[in-house]
């Protein structure tokens, strides 16, 4: 077994007192002899008892996205990945397959992060427990630095939806609800970011004239993304899939009622995932699955259903940084006439010049502008 590193972190501010008694003069007043009794000095060194830091004991420290590699558990720990967090419980698969359920330590949850949960399906965690004894259950006391991860804002901390993948499939659809390539772009954003291979998918192909597509799917093909339209009815596309996803770890995004869990289930009968129709009242879809689910499945590699998305604010996104995240507009920015060009107003802007020539598509100029837009302006707070 490794030896124990410690590392000194920071917890969160739930669990204090006040630092003073706000009564003090009255008590004196009212009993004299009560001043022998009162602290005459304070500690100001961080050891009393409001303290936020705290030594620790874990392989790695915890959160955060990194090229580190596996570590090996402490003593009477073991190392496995985590396929569904649900609350403070979460079930570990362990080297041998069998599936745990643990729950997360009180000190885990009180690290102070950035994250909203420090825990996210595709994590590789290390548990304390013997799994096999009786019912199997563990507790998570540290999780590794992730590979890459996917993630949002949510409520001013960041949302995991999922880690350590190879590739992410983007889903909408093309009608029932209808497609919203604004959204397909911040999931690609997200994803490069990220260094995930994005891979765009417009199900629902047999609902409208499959020509109505072709000119937002040529606009993605001639960036490099591998798009696909299939269909779950006719099984237009279901082939091609399968090839992309063999062998890798692939999650799978989108707003809700595009047919995720569908898609899921035609690829791999053995699922059976739960499945709803889109609500006729407001064509929207119905939240039928809840959480993040990594589900291994029989072409070698594994699918990370995930919850329908139906706005999705990107995490610590810069308006300067955003060209950069845009394939297409990625060189024309260079070669704009001033640096800090926002590619809006200024004049000599090569980007405006491409899109006024047709050489660039002006839904993408828009999005790219909406989103340096949103990220210069955005709140603190706020609810989505």
């Amino acid at each position: 077994m490794a030896k124990s590193r410690k590392f000194r972190v920071q917890l969160r501010k739930n669990r204090s007192t006040r630092k003073r008694s706000g009564n003090l003069t009255r008590a004196v007043a009212s009993d004299a002899e009560h001043t022998a009794d009162a602290a005459t000095s304070e500690r100001i060194s961080g050891k009393g008892d409001l303290t936020r830091k705290r030594m620790m004991s874990m392989p790695l420290p915890v959160g955060g996205d990194s090229l580190a590699g596996p570590v090996q558990p402490l003593d009477g720990t073991w190392r496995g990945q985590v396929l569904l967090v649900h609350g403070l419980e979460s079930f570990v698969r362990d080297g041998t397959g069998t599936i745990v359920r643990c729950t997360t330590s009180r000190l885990l949850r009180t690290v102070f992060t950035e994250q909203r949960h420090p825990v996210a399906a595709g994590d590789w965690a290390c548990v304390l427990g013997e799994p096999g004894d009786g019912p199997a259950r563990g507790t998570i006391v540290s999780v590794e630095s992730r590979r890459n991860s996917l993630c949002r804002w949510s409520r001013g901390r960041r949302h995991v939806i999922v880690a350590n993948v190879d590739q992410t499939l983007i889903v909408g659809s093309a009608a029932m609800p209808d497609l919203k390539p604004a959204l397909i772009d911040r999931f690609i954003v997200a994803a490069e970011s990220s260094g995930i291979r994005p891979i765009i998918c417009i199900n629902k192909v047999d609902l409208v004239d499959p020509a109505r597509l072709v000119p937002l799917a040529g606009v993605f093909a001639r960036m490099g993304y591998p798009v696909v339209l299939c269909s779950t009815v006719s099984g237009v596309g279901l082939e091609r899939l399968k090839t992309e996803l063999t062998n890798r770890v692939t999650a799978i995004v989108g707003q809700s009622g595009v047919g995720k869990s569908s898609i899921l289930n035609a690829l791999d009968p053995v699922l059976d995932l739960p499945v709803a129709e889109v609500s006729r009242d407001n064509e929207k879809g119905r939240h039928t699955t809840t959480t993040a689910r990594l589900i291994p499945h029989a072409r070698g590699g594994s699918f990370v259903d995930t919850p329908g998305i139906r706005q999705f604010q990107l995490w610590e996104i810069i308006a300067a940084e955003v060209p950069a995240a845009f394939r297409d507009l990625r060189p024309l920015a260079n070669r704009c006439r001033f640096p800090d060009c926002s590619h809006t107003h200024e004049s000599g802007c090569a980007v405006k010049d491409a899109v006024a020539d047709g050489l660039l598509d002006t839904r993408r100029w828009e999005s790219c502008c909406h989103l340096a837009a949103h990220a210069e302006n955005q709140p603190e707070e706020s609810d989505e």
